[in-house]
């Protein structure tokens, strides 16, 4: 195996990534007194640096607004820190607001390779008219989007498989990646997956012992996530994880689904649906 390919890594600016780190700090009445302390609270050049001693060959940089008028200054810094940081798949990310449509265009003919929405964080329904224009270019793209959509680690207005799957009902290519393997409804959104076949999950926080103590996921469920083990992506959330980055990965192995069906989730589902040479060249 040349790698790894994370999907669902964390870049942004600084100053909005340290109020991420806060929020987590305060998150413990959320997660019933279980504390969430950043593992990796590294400068950004660091951060990259460990993804690579790790093993990542690719990385994203997921971020996301809460508010209007946010996204397209988002997406101004991920362009440059794709720039400079080529091992990172250029990531963007929407907002329900008035010309959404137009800067999502602009993304793609910028080099987009991947979008990141976060419907609990920006609290909206993911179906919102405002964003079906949206959904449909990044349908007929083909450009993936990692979109967190569970109610995990709390509940929103608008998270659950309901209103992701009113918007596969009108945009069925989507190529859709649900965050967390779509913690805690983990059946309902391997559903989802059963039903579309352009839907993916990511594994981020799944199967750590963090996650298994606040939502554990169902071993009646793992004959069916080793079905779709050519559209299981690995995500981890670095460095916004209490715990090692390889805690993820031993989480993985311990599942004892096959070599193959690791390698597929760790490396070759990502590498083949980002297009990525067989032999990466290495980071400047």
């Amino acid at each position: 195996m040349p790698g790894l390919v994370d999907v669902h890594t964390h870049f942004m600016p600084e100053r909005v990534l340290r109020k991420v780190w806060a929020y987590f700090d305060g998150l413990c009445p959320l997660t019933g007194g279980i504390e969430w302390p950043i593992t990796y609270r590294e400068e950004e050049a660091e951060r990259a640096a460990l993804l690579r001693a790790f093993g990542v060959r690719a990385f994203t940089a997921m971020l996301y607004p809460h508010k209007p008028g946010m996204a397209r200054w988002l997406n101004g810094w991920a362009a440059g820190f794709a720039r400079r940081t080529p091992d990172c798949l250029h990531t963007s990310t929407f907002f329900p607001e008035p010309g959404a449509a137009a800067y999502v265009r602009e993304a793609l003919e910028h080099g987009t390779r991947v979008f990141k929405a976060h419907v609990q964080v920006g609290g909206y329904d993911p179906a919102d008219e405002a964003l079906d224009a949206c959904w449909g270019l990044l349908a007929e793209a083909g450009t993936p989007v990692v979109v967190h959509c569970g109610s995990g680690p709390a509940p929103g207005r608008h998270t659950g498989p309901g209103p992701m799957a009113r918007v596969l009902a009108r945009h069925p290519r989507l190529r859709l990646i649900v965050a967390h393997l779509g913690m805690p409804e983990y059946e309902d959104f391997l559903d989802l997956a059963e039903r579309y076949a352009e839907v993916r999950l990511d594994t981020t926080m799944a199967f750590t012992g963090f996650s298994e103590r606040m939502a554990p996921f169902p071993r009646r469920a793992l004959p069916r996530l080793a079905a779709l083990g050519d559209r299981v992506l690995l995500g981890t959330d670095f460095p916004n994880i209490p715990y090692p980055y390889a805690h993820q990965l031993d989480a993985l192995a311990e599942l004892a689904l096959g070599d193959d069906w690791l390698r597929a989730v760790c490396h070759d589902n990502a590498a083949r649906l980002f297009g990525l040479p067989d032999t990466p060249e290495p980071p400047a």
